[in-house]
């Protein structure tokens, strides 16, 4: 695929894009974690914010394998496209959790009588969405300054 849009590559476009749908997903993931409230305002609000964040990173990193073709290789660029290599897995992650969580919420607290069942979950499932929503915070800004250092130092 061309990712260029009138002779200028997309990647700044889709890098911005992720650069916030990620963390934005990130931080829903910790909020309907920790915050049981927001759980109730974002409903299936939240599962969709992590699919967004999901779809935004292999269009950045597609578009970026299709830029680092095009420049003069260089440790920090390659710097940059080894850990932007490391997101997907952790998008995957928060998405995947927050499917599960919206549908636990709706669908399995109230079929599930084995109280020992509901409490493993009300404490694992918080822990887990707020583990990877950090994880994923920290990844994008790794990821965001090497990007950044690569462009203005190399």
């Amino acid at each position: 695929m061309d990712w260029q849009l009138g002779g200028l590559p997309l990647h700044p476009l889709l890098v911005h894009l992720t650069s916030v749908a990620v963390p934005v997903a990130a931080l829903v993931a910790i909020a309907v974690a920790v915050w049981p409230a927001a759980r109730r305002w974002l409903t299936v609000g939240a599962p969709l914010i992590g699919l967004v964040a999901l779809v935004s990173v292999p269009l950045a990193t597609s578009s970026g394998e299709w830029l680092e073709s095009r420049e003069k290789e260089t440790a920090l660029l390659e710097r940059h496209t080894e850990l932007a290599d490391g997101l997907l897995p952790w998008s995957i992650a928060v998405f995947a959790l927050l499917v599960l969580w919206w549908g636990w919420h709706r669908f399995g607290t109230e079929r599930i009588t084995n109280r020992g069942a509901v409490r493993a979950v009300a404490v694992v499932g918080p822990v887990l969405l707020v583990v990877v929503g950090v994880v994923s915070l920290i990844e994008v800004v790794v990821i965001g300054h090497a990007g950044a250092v690569s462009v203005w130092k190399g």
